[in-house]
């Protein structure tokens, strides 16, 4: 999560490495905030990190299975910046990837844009996120259409949204670690339609599929003996979708800050604490032999009061998303023991993210 929690450590890390930080106070997410939309779909100017996640499993008219992440960052350098082009107010970064399950490839890359003259921004719902020929745009119906190229291939998808919107935590303060505004405004689209086409090795596949939509902005950092985090989005063929994360901390335990959300299939939420639900990974990992990064990549998932036990398995186990100064896994999975699939999100594996933590 997805940064996730408001991840990325890449952001935070870049703008250091830019050798200055901005003098003026960002705001921080707080309990009781209002949502408006489309408001609340665009940026927020006043924080300083903020993302746009879009995952989700795709099939092909001709059979072949494939996942598909893009992801539009917004890291805010300072919040006056001036009216020259090469005053730097925010950072744009995205990552995309495709998963191509069936022939066991995954083409992941990154973008990046001081945003000085008009190559990339956030603005209106017309366009809410772009760096060049990457952008994520809001729809009439409320949806969204957006396009990538990661690694050469190109993902164009429209996404319809079949259920209301879903505000994690407490009505949207998503909670990350006790004290010390640890905490962001994160809520989702759950279930989205999708349709669209995708192009690998210069073949174009049309598409369909059930897809997810984060949208998360805070300013924070991780707790000081935060490590990193587990993330699922689950769809259950029931109907029914389940986010889950877990906060690992340095002693190899769970921050009891985790949570969760359950989804009912007319679109009811219920808030899952740490003590409702298990994550427990299974034998089977991936070790990357460009990090060094350990992944476990089959989870055994247990929410008691929802009647829910069963494993979460990746499909592809090289799923990595190795952009320095950052790698984490993020890719396509299928259930055991109930139907459905999803995608998962691990970080802190290969190393810490000190940057998060302001180390």
């Amino acid at each position: 999560m997805k940064t996730r929690f408001i991840l990325r450590g890449m952001l935070v890390l870049v703008v250091s490495m830019l050798g200055w930080w901005p003098a003026t106070a960002w705001e921080v997410a707080r309990r009781g905030e209002v949502y408006e939309f489309p408001r609340d779909h665009l940026a927020h100017r006043n924080f300083k990190t903020e993302w746009w996640y879009f995952t989700g499993n795709l099939r092909a008219a001709t059979g072949e299975h494939f996942g598909y992440q893009v992801t539009f960052f917004r890291q805010g350098v300072n919040r006056e910046p001036g009216k020259s082009n090469f005053a730097v107010g925010d950072l744009a970064f995205a990552h995309a990837a495709i998963s191509d399950v069936d022939r066991k490839k995954h083409y992941f890359s990154q973008v990046v844009s001081r945003m000085n003259f008009g190559e990339a921004g956030f603005g209106g719902p017309g366009r809410v996120a772009w760096i060049d020929s990457w952008e994520a745009k809001l729809t009439e119906a409320g949806g969204w259409q957006f396009r990538a190229e990661p690694d050469g291939q190109k993902i164009e998808l429209t996404a319809v949204p079949e259920k209301p919107l879903v505000f994690h935590g407490d009505r949207g303060f998503s909670e990350k670690a006790a004290g010390g505004g640890h905490a962001s405004h994160y809520y989702s689209q759950t279930r989205l339609r999708m349709s669209g086409k995708l192009t690998i090795a210069g073949k174009v596949y049309e598409v369909s599929g059930l897809g997810w939509f984060d949208h998360e902005w805070a300013t924070n950092q991780l707790a000081p003996n935060q490590v990193g985090w587990d993330w699922l989005s689950l769809h259950l063929a029931d109907g029914r979708e389940l986010m889950l994360y877990q906060m690992r901390l340095e002693d190899g335990g769970v921050d009891g800050a985790s949570s969760g959300t359950l989804i009912e299939k007319n679109g009811e939420t219920r808030h899952l604490l740490r003590k409702d639900f298990q994550l427990t990974p299974l034998g089977r990992r991936w070790k990357s032999p460009q990090t060094g990064a350990n992944y476990p990549l089959d989870w055994k998932v247990e929410v008691p009061s929802a009647g829910l036990a069963f494993v979460a398995k990746a499909r592809l186990e090289n799923q990595e998303m190795n952009l320095p100064p950052v790698a984490y896994w993020e890719g396509a999975m299928e259930l055991q023991g109930v139907e459905g699939e999803g995608y998962m999100e691990l970080t802190g594996y290969g190393e810490a993210l000190k940057a998060l933590r302001g180390e």
